[in-house]
């Protein structure tokens, strides 16, 4: 039930003692304020980094290869390591049961491309019909490359949305003839990818068109893969690891490499990586939390402070209470109300104008590593059960120096 002369004499207390019950509310508030704008920015981080993983598969491994850097068994150092499709294709035997999504690239930077006129100059890949989910890639219109496309080397583009907005000005791109260096492309599909603009700037073609129409042979750039995922994420990351392992071995094994060889051989794996970057944002979130809270202590230690001073300027009425038959546990929760009450009040208006700041600054904050910097529902309630028991802390010594007072002393008091 209200207690309505209770709050009555909270609201009297904190009168008496304005100055400095503003003073310690500044401080707890400042304290949840910063807790809150800190790990807004922490889930920002993590946002940010997610979405940086989803512009292509998150299990996915990338192989490539650049020269040597070591001598190794009488050959010199600086020779140039090229992978070829039967690289590729001995992977696929060796690791298919492991492997989900697979294709090989041969990519040619800065392809000139032409559509009635309009020019522009864009990455092209040669890739095969599983890139579209290595990428992520979505399609807008059309189809992406299929086996058929492969096996018959036919002259068929996919290609990105910037291209489309560029090169097409409007026109349906789908059915029409794009050039590249003179050699004419069907499109026949048009896509977008997470990663905007930088991503959507390229085009894809069967490899066995780029390789017979850009006299590449059976010369591939890299080769890339997405791993069967396991529902543990420890397991997952473990068995990419180690086919990251495998896949770098049987290269050095294959083109005579020196295992300590670091540059020749390049394996890019994404759950590898998205391991170390989200313990690298676990850590940083504790460390937020830990300044927070930390913050907030300080802010509690002035409430306890206030506290015990209000319970010396009450002891009189305190050896009244107890004179006419109150309790100590009625003394206990009274000063926890008035301590709650303070640090509650504080609390929210710090968790009110964190939220509010972040609503404001968070669009204008945004960048590749922070997105919607803001504080979730879990993050929200547990700040409020960290001002509840804060309070109760602060509340707790001085309340139980209250509980202690004697009636007789405490009528003395002057």
């Amino acid at each position: 039930m209200f207690d309505v002369e209770r709050w009555q004499e909270i609201f009297e207390t904190i009168g008496k003692n304005k100055l400095r019950t503003f003073l310690t509310g500044l401080s707890v508030a400042s304290g949840i304020f910063i807790l809150v704008i800190l790990l807004g920015f922490s889930s920002g981080i993590q946002k940010g980094v997610k979405t940086q993983f989803e512009q292509d598969a998150t299990n996915s491994i990338r192989i490539g290869t650049r020269a040597t850097t070591k001598g190794y068994k009488g050959l010199n150092p600086g020779r140039q390591i090229q992978l070829r499709n039967e690289d590729f294709e001995a992977m696929n035997r060796k690791y298919g049961d492991q492997l989900e999504f697979k294709t090989a690239l041969y990519n040619m930077w800065g392809s000139q491309v032409s559509f009635e006129g309009q020019t522009g100059n864009y990455r092209l890949e040669g890739a095969n019909p599983d890139q579209q989910f290595i990428e992520n890639a979505s399609l807008t219109a059309g189809r992406f490359l299929s086996l058929d496309d492969m096996e018959e080397a036919r002259k068929v583009a996919v290609i990105g949305y910037t291209i489309q907005q560029d090169l097409f000005k409007g026109v349906d791109p789908i059915g029409k003839m794009i050039s590249v260096y003179g050699i004419n492309f069907k499109v026949i599909g048009v896509y977008t990818d997470p990663g905007g603009a930088r991503e959507e700037n390229r085009f894809f073609v069967p490899l066995s068109t780029a390789q017979v129409s850009f006299a590449a042979g059976d010369r591939i750039r890299n080769i890339a893969y997405t791993v069967k995922m396991s529902d543990n994420f420890e397991e997952a990351v473990a068995t990419s690891m180690q086919l990251s392992k495998s896949f770098e071995n049987d290269i050095k094994q294959k083109y005579i490499i020196a295992p300590d060889d670091r540059s020749a051989v390049r394996i890019d794996n994404t759950l590898e990586e998205a391991k170390k970057i989200y313990s690298l944002i676990a850590v940083i979130r504790n460390v937020f939390w830990f300044i927070g809270i930390f913050t907030i202590i300080a802010g509690v230690v002035g409430v306890g402070n206030i506290m015990l001073i209000i319970v010396k300027e009450r002891t009189k009425e305190i050896g009244i209470r107890k004179a006419i038959g109150a309790v100590p546990s009625s003394i206990i929760g009274m000063i926890l109300q008035e301590s709650i009450f303070i640090t509650a009040i504080a609390g929210f208006l710090g968790l009110f104008a964190g939220v509010a700041v972040l609503q404001i600054i968070g669009p204008w904050m945004e960048n590749d590593f922070i997105k919607n910097p803001q504080v979730d529902f879990t993050t929200a309630i547990t700040t409020v059960f960290i001002l509840i028991l804060a309070g109760a802390i602060a509340g707790y010594i001085p309340a139980r120096r209250a509980a202690k007072i004697k009636p007789i002393e405490a009528l003395r008091e002057e």
